[in-house]
C-alpha cells in the first residue's frame, strides 16, 4: 500500500487529489496539510474533500506525519515547497511537486535538493499536456526557423502567478529544440509601438478570467499556413489524476529529479 501525503489539502486540487487516492486500491492518505492557521486545521480531509469521513485529519505541520508515509504530493505555494522537500530529503521520502511560480532562487534549491530522493516535478501533471511537451519538440525541430512561435494560456482568475509555469515550460521545449535562449528571445505580452517582429522571437501572452481550469496553444505561423497544437483542461481532475499516477510511478523510481514524461513513457525501475 502506498502511504501519500497531501499538501494543500484544502484546496481544489488538494481536494480533488484527496478524492483520487481514497479510489485507489493500492494507495491510502496519511496525512493533509494546510498552513497552520487555516481554519479547517483538525477537520477530517475525507471531510473537506466532500467524501465523509477517513480518519485523518488536516495538520498544520509536515513532520507531524512524515514519518508514516512513503510520498508527498505537494499543490502549494513556492516557499512552502523548498521548505517541505528540506524535510522530505531529511526524511528519506518520495516527493510529487506541482507547484508552480518558484522564482530563480527557489528553483535552483529545488534542483539542488531533489536529485537526493525520488522526486516528480513538473508545471503541470496533466497527462495530455505532457504529451503535447514531447509532440512540441518533434515539431518545432521539423519546421525550424520559418516559423513564428506565439504561447498564449488562460486560467481562470484566482491564479496567482503569470504567465503559467505550463506555458514557461511550453516555450522553453520549443526554445530549446531551436537551439534558443528564452532569456533572450521571450517576450511577454506586447503594448506599444513595438516594431516588426524579430524572426526568432517567442511570444508568452496570458489571459485570466471565470472559471478557466486551463486552456495552452502554442502557435507556429508562416506565410501561407498556421499550425496550432491546443490543450484545454475542462476541469482540473485531469492534474489530479497525473499527480496521483505519478505517486504510484516514483515510489519505484531511481533516486533523482524526473519529469512526468518519465512517468508517461518509462517503465518503472528499481535502484
Amino acid at each position: 500500500m502506498i502511504r501519500v501525503i497531501i499538501n494543500g489539502a484544502c484546496g481544489r486540487m488538494g481536494r480533488l487529489i484527496i478524492q483520487g487516492v481514497t479510489q485507489q486500491t493500492d494507495m491510502e492518505i496519511v496525512g493533509a496539510i494546510e498552513y497552520p492557521e487555516h481554519p479547517q486545521i483538525g477537520s477530517d480531509a475525507g471531510v473537506v474533500a466532500g467524501i465523509g469521513e477517513i480518519g485523518v485529519a488536516i495538520t498544520g505541520a509536515l513532520e507531524d506525519v512524515l514519518e508514516d508515509a512513503d510520498v508527498v504530493i505537494e499543490f502549494s505555494k513556492p516557499e512552502v515547497t523548498v521548505q517541505h522537500l528540506k524535510q522530505v530529503v531529511d526524511a528519506d521520502k518520495a516527493m510529487i511537486i506541482a507547484t508552480t511560480g518558484f522564482n530563480a532562487d527557489e528553483l535552483a534549491t529545488v534542483k539542488q535538493l531533489a536529485p537526493r530522493i525520488r522526486c516528480v516535478m513538473a508545471p503541470n501533471m496533466s497527462l495530455g499536456v505532457n504529451v503535447m511537451i514531447q509532440a512540441l519538440e518533434l515539431i518545432a525541430k521539423a519546421l525550424g526557423d520559418d516559423y513564428d512561435i506565439e504561447v498564449i494560456e488562460a486560467h481562470h482568475n484566482h491564479k496567482a502567478d503569470s504567465p503559467s509555469g505550463t506555458a514557461l515550460r511550453l516555450a522553453e521545449t520549443v526554445a530549446a529544440a531551436l537551439e534558443r535562449d528564452l532569456d533572450e528571445v521571450g517576450v511577454y505580452g506586447r503594448h506599444g509601438i513595438v516594431g516588426a517582429r524579430p524572426k526568432k522571437q517567442i511570444g508568452i501572452h496570458a489571459v485570466r478570467g471565470g472559471d478557466i481550469a486551463g486552456d495552452h496553444t502554442v502557435m507556429f505561423a508562416t506565410e501561407g499556413e498556421q499550425l496550432s497544437v491546443v490543450h484545454r483542461a475542462h476541469s482540473p481532475e485531469a492534474f489530479a489524476k497525473g499527480a496521483i499516477r505519478a505517486a504510484r510511478w516514483v515510489i519505484d523510481a531511481p533516486k533523482g529529479l524526473h519529469d512526468v514524461s518519465e512517468v508517461l513513457f518509462h517503465s518503472q525501475k528499481h535502484d
